[in-house]
Parts: C-alpha cells; structure tokens; sequence
C-alpha cells in the first residue's frame, strides 16, 4: 500500500509563512505524522500572493455573504481566494489526498469555529470551505484535535481506513 497523502497548512511544518514571518509548528504533525504519511504543504494566502509578512485579514459578515478583508486596508481578497481554492482544489483532488491538516481559526484554513466580524456566528476560513464542499468525505482535523495522543490516534485511523476505502 502507498503511503496516504495529507494536506497540511505549510505554517504547522514550522514553514514561515504566516502574516507576521513567523510559523505554528505542530510537533505532531511535524514528527510522528511526516513518517507516516506524505505530507502536502498549503499556504493559500501565500500562493495566492499575499507574500510575507503581509497585512492580516479576518471574515467579515457582509450581507448574507462572509468576505475576507485586510485589517487595515479593508482590501477584499474573497474572489481571489475563491478562485484560487478552485484551481488547488483541483490540484489536491488530482494527488488523492487521504487527508488533511488545517490552521485553526485561520481566515483562510480554518475549518470552523473561525470568528465572523459583525456575526454572532462563527464560519469556515475561504479556503477550508471550499475543500470540504469539494472533498466532503475527507479525513481532516485542526491542530487543536492533534493536541492528545487520542486525538491523534483518531485522526491517523481515519486517514489510514479512508485510504483502503479509496486506493486499495
């Protein structure tokens, strides 16, 4: 059996890709998780080209619509990260991930839970949404679920089953 393929948020694998320069290395993800899969880093607001550092952004309710805004400049990056998440969706249904790894709480990667400016509610980062429309049965977890060796195990077995399901 080949190893499965996960995509992962580029910042967790100590990559410095993040607004400010920096990273979140997740230890987890990093070690124990590279062994034993292949790891497929994704920064969208990198590749989009919002280089590093950059002006941060947040989700903003406008409408019955969750925009994705720069802090400071108020410039509107939602069409361009929607385009941009269709074209590497593409390119990550084509490597047949078995998984993935996202930033919590990012604007871009966060998988839910993500603050919503001007909502009660909180939503989905642009990016991540788009990939679990996508890939619905998908394997993924935040790095808030990697923080116990449960949490962990959990994630590794529903990779691993999703694989043999899907590339057997």
């Amino acid at each position: 059996m080949n190893r499965p393929r996960v995509g992962i948020s580029a910042c967790l694998l100590g990559q410095n890709v993040r607004y400010d320069g920096g990273h979140k290395l997740n230890p987890f993800a990093a070690g124990r998780l590279g062994k034993l899969v292949s790891l497929v880093p994704v920064c969208p607001e990198v590749e989009l080209g919002m280089g590093v550092p950059r002006e941060p952004v947040r989700l903003e309710r406008s409408g019955r619509s969750i925009r994705m805004v720069g802090t400071g400049s108020r410039t509107d990056h939602t069409a361009a990260m929607t385009r941009f998440s269709r074209r590497r969706i593409d390119d990550l249904e084509a490597l047949e991930l078995s998984g993935y790894v996202f930033k919590k709480n990012s604007p871009s990667c966060g998988p839910s839970g993500v603050p919503v400016h001007g909502s009660k509610r909180t939503g989905r980062g642009l990016f991540a949404a788009a990939l679990l429309k996508a890939m619905p049965r998908l394997p993924v977890v935040d790095e808030g679920e990697l923080a116990d060796p449960a949490g962990q195990q959990r994630f590794l077995k529903r990779v691993f089953a999703y694989h043999k399901s899907k590339f057997p």
